[in-house]
């Protein structure tokens, strides 16, 4: 591969990990309870029979706490078993909404410590 065929990877941001952990996400004409694939601190991958498009605004909503997060729908994945993974992105970085006890290092960086806001969507 010459010098010329190489192209700059940014590194991510946050390492993936790959749980299944309950989710809702709404959008503006649906609410789905689901699953993530991956999460990580700055969104996820969640499987969705809903039909969403990339930029969609959503919000996700963890059941256990009740904890409401807006996302940007980022990435749209080939269909499993009637369901579309769909990576979203947190408007800010969020490590602590998916409440896991193992998360990596790298999570807990800087300014990404602070807690998910409480923000509620307009009903």
């Amino acid at each position: 591969m010459s010098e010329s065929e190489v192209q700059a990877v940014s590194p991510r941001r946050s390492q993936r990990v790959q749980i299944a952990i309950p989710v809702v996400v709404r959008g503006a004409d649906f609410r789905e309870t689901t699953f993530t694939v991956t999460v990580n601190a700055h969104g996820g991958i969640v499987m969705l029979t809903a039909k969403v498009s990339r930029g969609d605004e959503v919000w996700l909503i963890n059941p256990r706490t009740s904890e409401e997060m807006p996302a940007k729908v980022v990435f749209l994945g080939n269909p499993k078993g009637g369901k579309i993974p769909v990576g979203v992105e947190f408007s800010e970085a969020s490590p602590l909404f998916w409440k896991i006890n193992f998360p990596p290092a790298d999570w807990h960086a800087s300014a990404e410590r602070k807690r998910p806001g409480s923000n509620r969507p307009p009903k």
